[in-house]
């Protein structure tokens, strides 16, 4: 990087720390998650709305191309690891084993019927999308059954970290959902590529797979007993809270980089150490809070206000396009959430909240349809339809989430519901 890239580098985060602070202290008082403010924040930097009026702002600043737009992207790569390593150290074992069951089905039958409804609308409604590449299409089809049933962690973690559910029943039950949706639609999705790209076996899936569970169980056995035993020896030779931090991190690191490597995106190595890494007893709450409030107040609204970079809303947007996937994706993943959670022994409040709350998709329909973009599997107007979709999916997560857990059940009924896990464990 020049000079002048290392100020445009500067001035870019300067101004997305302080823009999405600001809308998302504006939204927070609206009753709404941080995460909301931080990508209309995006929005309105991106090349919408301020790249479209000042477009000398755009090509200098808040730039995605050259030296400053390839270092902006590792940020926010790593700002999003890092954000799923933090959701993961709040993951209480204990409650995952207690909601596996409730999990496992909402996440199964929330995961097939939206890639039932999309698989058949890309195949036989790919017309109403913009497309002309007929039904035969089928990696067009695969692609619009996984982008309707994956969900977003990160974006769903921070919500609930922002609503003060995460460490719920409801919010243990949503987030381990989370987690089987994404790893399964990455797995499914990783098939589609080998099938464009003609490179490689089509069925690596396997492989993957069976790397990715070999490396859950070490981490959750093995290496969650290896950290245990070593963060004494950390705490005591290693500057705090510094050395800790830096181990932390680093392990993160090289979690994601091993999950990434074989073929399942980085955050799930990330999550899966974390949570390895926060169910230790030798992590005191302060050291936790420390990792979180750096993350969480740094790094993470860097990632959510970037998402309002990546595309021109106003030149791509097509109406048609964005309510067939807006109603298809919030339609689907409601209905498969709704009666998993039913099947799962939710009570049908707890199971309209699960699938809202599973609703978002974030920025990994972003990265989904960047792919597949970047692929020619679908069109600019619709990955802007996509960025509209996850948006939008995103922003009503939490208030419909906050409206059904506080805003109809009455007290009584909320802590039979929304029970903290330390009372849990205590009984």
């Amino acid at each position: 990087m020049n000079h002048n890239d290392l100020i445009n580098l500067l001035l870019c985060i300067g101004i997305m720390l302080l823009t999405g602070r600001l809308f998302g202290e504006f939204f927070r008082k609206l009753k709404m998650p941080l995460v909301v403010g931080e990508l209309v924040a995006g929005i309105l930097l991106g090349p919408s709305l301020l790249g479209k009026f000042f477009p000398m702002l755009d090509d200098i600043v808040f730039t995605t191309k050259g030296n400053v737009g390839l270092v902006l992207n590792g940020i926010t790569n790593i700002s999003v690891v890092m954000l799923l390593f933090v959701a993961g150290m709040e993951v209480n074992l204990s409650v995952i084993s207690q909601q596996g069951k409730t999990a496992f089905k909402t996440s199964l039958v929330g995961l097939i019927i939206p890639f039932v409804f999309g698989f058949y609308a890309g195949k036989y409604f790919y017309y109403l999308m913009g497309e002309t590449s007929g039904s035969n299409n089928l990696a067009f089809s695969l692609f619009i059954g996984t982008a309707m049933a994956i969900s977003a962690l990160p974006v769903i973690a921070r919500t609930l970290m922002d609503l003060d559910l995460f460490k719920t029943k409801i919010g243990m039950i949503i987030i381990t959902a989370a987690m089987f949706d994404d790893l399964i639609g990455w797995i499914m999705f990783s098939v589609i590529l080998g099938m464009i790209n003609h490179t490689g076996n089509p069925y690596g899936f396997l492989y993957t797979l069976g790397y990715t569970l070999l490396f859950a169980i070490l981490m959750l056995s093995a290496g969650r007993i290896v950290i245990n035993k070593s963060l004494p020896w950390a705490k005591k030779n290693l500057s705090w809270p510094g050395g800790v931090l830096a181990v932390s991190l680093g392990l993160a690191f090289l979690g994601a980089a091993f999950t990434e490597k074989i073929g399942i995106h980085a955050i799930f190595g990330a999550f899966i150490v974390g949570i390895a890494f926060g169910d230790s007893v030798h992590l005191n709450e302060k050291t936790r809070d420390i990792i979180q409030q750096f993350v969480n107040n740094i790094f993470a609204p860097l990632f959510f206000v970037s998402i309002g970079f990546k595309v021109n809303f106003i030149e791509n947007f097509d109406w048609q396009i964005v309510s067939v996937i807006l109603i298809l994706a919030i339609v689907s993943k409601l209905i498969g959430a709704i009666l998993g959670g039913l099947w799962g022994g939710l009570s049908m409040k707890e199971s309209f909240a699960v699938g809202f709350g599973m609703n978002a998709r974030g920025a990994m329909a972003i990265l989904l349809g960047t792919l597949a973009l970047q692929a020619h599997i679908i069109s600019p107007q619709l990955f802007v339809g996509m960025v509209v979709m996850a948006v939008v999916t995103s922003i009503i997560a939490g208030p419909m989430l906050q409206y059904l857990v506080t805003g109809e059940m009455k007290v009584v009924n909320l802590r039979e519901i929304i029970k903290p896990i330390e009372k849990e464990s205590s009984e």
